[in-house]
């Protein structure tokens, strides 16, 4: 375990400025991305989740958006003195909408059509100040795939509940979701890690989430290895 407290106090300060979603009171979304993967970027989104959820006055979500890799509740659960005691499973929806959609849809035993956000929960943590979503895939059934929406109203719903959303995307040279995602949120931080992934990979991120309509909010260099001890982090603002 790395303790990123103070780097996170930073990076919160640094992202907090100029912020339309903090001057309007709705809830700020923030995708945290990586161009390769080992980067750290679910560290680095766990704990700028935490670190916000301290001083937030509404929760803090932190939104796995990894479709096919569901890590980040179980990583919280398993540091509870950081986190505190899990609460009860609840629904991650607030109006029944869902950033993803399943395909072909699962019956009830009625025969009709189980709603996506059905698995779709999330576990509150630190005294309910920041919530964990997963998606149920242990409920999936064989031939059942999950695809993003690109236009989805559950941002839109989650940020009148939410002081933030943090949302870990995964690693630009396994997935696209960040190009899915990075217009739907109100900034993107660009995690990059010494010694792993491309110069030139990181830059055409960077394009790409500018072409699609991103906005980059800055990028995260992450000095450690994972045998390192705590490491030194720095924000480059974009």
């Amino acid at each position: 375990m790395v303790d990123l407290t103070r780097e996170m106090a930073d990076l919160m300060a640094a992202l907090r400025g100029g912020s339309q979603a903090a001057e309007s009171g709705r809830g700020r979304a923030l995708l945290f991305v990586s161009a390769c993967g080992r980067e750290g970027v679910s560290t680095m989104a766990r704990e700028y989740a935490r670190c916000e959820a301290a001083f937030a006055k509404r929760p803090v979500w932190l939104v796995d958006s990894d479709l096919r890799q569901q890590t980040q509740l179980e990583a919280v659960l398993e540091e509870p003195t950081r986190f505190g005691p899990p609460g009860p499973v609840s629904s991650a929806s607030p109006d029944g909408s869902v950033f993803f959609a399943l395909s072909p849809k699962a019956l009830d035993p009625q025969g009709q059509p189980v709603p996506d956000s059905h698995y779709l929960i999330a576990r509150p943590f630190l005294d309910k100040r920041m919530w964990v979503t997963r998606i149920r895939d242990h409920l999936l059934l064989p031939g059942q795939k999950a695809r993003l929406f690109e236009q989805s109203s559950y941002w839109q719903a989650l940020r009148t509940h939410a002081q933030a959303i943090v949302v870990d995307a995964p690693a630009f040279d396994r997935s696209d979701a960040v190009l899915k995602l990075a217009p739907l949120m109100d900034g993107v931080v660009l995690v990059v890690s010494e010694g792993e992934g491309e110069i030139d990979a990181r830059v055409a991120l960077k394009t790409e989430i500018e072409q699609v309509g991103g906005r980059l909010l800055g990028m995260v260099y992450n000095k450690s290895r994972s045998a390192a001890p705590p490491a030194r982090r720095k924000v480059a603002r974009a």
